[in-house]
């Protein structure tokens, strides 16, 4: 496998030549499952263990002052975060550096949490990538649990306003586990569905004045809750166009933070243990991100699911069929 490196042509708009100083950008994105999900405290081992309650108390009223007082009991299981290692290294010429008016440094930082951010979100939400200790993905566990809807190519603008609002629709599969939804992730793809549907009048379903949009911002909502659409590149749309769910249930732990480091000395090797840079040899400075992680999907009992035979998952996703090529 080659190894990647920042070199003068890949550098090139930061080595003056008579060019603009302002260096445009986008903002980089940050990982859309952290800003969803629930952040517990720092880690301070690899390992965090949580209680789940899995067993509900039960009570009745007594029948006159010799009725006898029911008992009860709870259970708990354990869930287990597993903090895993997520890592790059950058290496950068020295002279590249000298020449450079720039501070690369400070333009790969922002590059560099946006990589990891799309790293996160394609292993919490299709299991892409992820490490063996993390949980399948969101959508993965939507669909064991049976909390899929497909929606056709062709169907119209009732057919998707009951796909995510309606009877049987996705946010019913949450609620029939007596949850509320309180928060969505889907592709870009969705806007476009969500713009063109309409009623048989013609009229828009979902109306821009349902949105809180501010300073010429359009927030795309459902039932009073923000569609957050990814765009660092980790959602697959051939897997699900809507995620919908209680993203309380989903909870991480950091056990480091993305940390950065720059080395003067070391070597890069190969996938067969070859040499293949060198910072003392090639002149080249090397920087070392590294953060490391985890999360979970606690799935404790809940008093008015009204499927207490499915195995709880808080997610429910919409396809649109056919969903895979």
């Amino acid at each position: 496998m080659p190894i990647n490196k920042i070199d003068r042509t890949g550098a090139s708009a930061l080595i003056p030549e008579q060019v603009s100083n302002q260096i445009i950008q986008d903002l980089p994105t940050q990982s859309v499952f952290l800003s969803l999900a629930q952040k517990l405290p720092n880690m301070t081992a690899q390992q965090l263990r949580m209680p789940v309650l899995t067993g509900l108390a039960t009570a009745k009223f007594l029948n006159g002052d010799t009725d006898k007082k029911p008992t009860t009991n709870l259970t708990w299981d354990k869930v287990v975060i597993t903090a895993e290692e997520i890592a790059v290294m950058v290496p950068v010429p020295d002279a590249v550096l000298d020449d450079a008016s720039y501070d690369i440094w400070g333009e790969v930082y922002p590059r560099i949490t946006e990589a990891f951010g799309k790293v996160i979100d394609q292993a919490a939400f299709f299991g892409t990538g992820k490490p063996t200790s993390w949980p399948e993905g969101l959508v993965k566990g939507a669909t064991d649990a049976g909390n899929v809807v497909q929606l056709a190519k062709e169907a119209d603008g009732p057919a998707v306003y009951q796909a995510i609002s309606g009877e049987g629709g996705v946010l019913a599969k949450v609620e029939e586990l007596g949850l509320a939804v309180n928060g969505f992730a889907g592709a870009l793809q969705l806007r476009s569905k969500l713009r063109g549907a309409v009623d048989n009048n013609g009229q828009p379903i979902f109306r821009s004045a349902y949105s809180n949009g501010v300073g010429g911002r359009f927030a795309y909502e459902l039932e009073g809750q923000e569609i957050v659409f990814p765009v660092n590149g980790s959602w697959d749309a051939k897997q699900a166009l809507l995620l919908a769910g209680d993203f309380s249930y989903a909870r991480y732990a950091i056990r480091q933070d993305m940390t950065f480091k720059i080395f003067d000395q070391g070597t890069i090797t190969d996938d067969e243990g070859k040499v293949a840079i060198s910072a003392m040899e090639n002149d080249c400075h090397i920087l070392r991100a590294v953060m490391r992680l985890g999360w979970a999907l606690p799935k404790p009992v809940n008093a008015i699911s009204v499927r207490p035979e499915v195995h709880p998952c808080p997610v429910a996703a919409r396809r649109q069929y056919p969903w895979r090529s």
